[in-house]
């Protein structure tokens, strides 16, 4: 306890910035969600912190993020990269002691035509190689 009061950090703010972090980290194609996240999905409930899973105790936290990686980035250098931005995160933002950051990589994701995220990119390119042509 401080010397004006406790500070007790909601379990969803942990989940929500160890999220965001996960998802930043270049070859993450998104979280994965389990069962209780499936099941939200399917009721209309959508979760921003889908696939991340926290304990926290009085000064420190125990995180688990479950990740599927985009097809051609090196799995375990992902998940690394995942690990380090989420302890930089929680640990920068909370103030909390992280213990642990299990990640566990569910899938590998090929990115096809339909995917949104590529399609800007071939969309750029294709205005880039327009532009080109008219030149």
């Amino acid at each position: 306890m401080g010397e004006l009061g406790n500070i007790k950090i909601a379990d969803d703010v942990v989940k929500t910035i160890a999220a965001k972090a996960a998802s930043d980290v270049q070859g993450v194609y998104k979280l994965a969600g389990g069962v209780v996240d499936e099941v939200s999905k399917i009721l209309g409930k959508k979760r921003q912190t889908n696939g991340v899973k926290v304990e926290i105790g009085e000064n420190e936290c125990k995180l688990e993020i479950y990740i599927i990686v985009e097809f051609g980035h090196p799995i375990s250098t992902v998940a690394k990269e995942v690990q380090q931005s989420v302890l930089n995160a929680v640990s920068g933002l909370c103030g909390l002691n992280v213990a642990e950051i299990n990640v566990y990589v569910q899938d590998v994701k090929i990115r096809t035509e339909d995917d949104p995220k590529e399609e800007a990119i071939t969309n750029e390119t294709v205005d880039d190689s327009n532009d080109a042509k008219t030149e």
